[in-house]
């Protein structure tokens, strides 16, 4: 039984293979470097999860097949399949199943934004918990939103939205107001979806690598490797 104070925290998840996750950081990047880019993120998404206060941590999946990877990946986390035909329907039908399984609200993110301080992620749990707010956004810097977090299940936030556009996140607060819900954001954060992305993405993390450690290693390793390949061609 899930006691009534529990929070969900929901991981939506992609399973990290070649030509399937940040196809649009191939060039510069190999098909292999996004994939192993892809589940760094997710690795960092996984432990930065778990160093929170007030939640039960899941992995929404996909596809159904790829189970057992994220099993290896998160043993300690609860594991559901993605469901839907596109985003909005996956998120709304995950934080449904989930509010009518007994937690008193539950918070949705993605694993493209490395950079996310642990403070803030905490700061949208503890908001939606306290029953002070109905919705709460973690506003992307391109006019989307890298997490949402609901008290209730709002079909209208998620119905009909055209995704992968600059006006999400707008569009979802003038739902919001329409429906009367008491909507909060926390501090914005970038997306790493293109090659500039991932160029800011380098330089934070060589400033600040404990931010996400797996990925800080791996743009190392890869840097250096870079250099080794053109020190021998010179």
């Amino acid at each position: 039984m899930i006691p009534p104070a529990t929070t969900a925290l929901l991981i939506m998840a992609k399973a990290p293979r070649p030509r399937a996750v940040k196809t649009r950081l191939c060039p510069p990047l190999t098909p292999r470097e996004a994939a192993v880019l892809a589940r760094c993120f997710l690795r960092d998404r996984i432990a930065q999860v778990r160093g929170l206060r007030g939640a039960r941590p899941i992995i929404a999946y996909s596809p159904p097949s790829e189970r057992a990877s994220f099993e290896r990946l998160a043993p300690d986390f609860a594991l559901m399949p993605q469901a839907g035909e596109d985003l909005g329907a996956r998120m709304r039908s995950t934080l449904a199943t989930l509010l009518g399984g007994g937690h008193r609200a539950a918070i949705a993110i993605g694993t493209d934004t490395p950079t996310l301080p642990t403070s803030v992620l905490q700061h949208a749990l503890d908001l939606i918990a306290s029953g002070e707010v109905d919705l709460v956004l973690g506003p992307a810097e391109d006019g989307g939103y890298y997490l949402i977090g609901v008290r209730d299940d709002h079909p209208t936030l998620f119905d009909e939205v055209s995704w992968s556009t600059s006006e999400v996140l707008e569009i979802t607060l003038r739902r919001a107001r329409a429906a009367g819900l008491r909507a909060a954001c926390v501090s914005p954060c970038f997306d790493v979806d293109t090659p500039h992305d991932l160029t800011r993405l380098r330089a934070v993390l060589t400033e600040s690598p404990r931010l996400a450690p797996a990925t800080s290693g791996f743009l190392a390793r890869q840097a250096a490797g870079r250099r080794r390949r053109e020190t021998s061609r010179s």
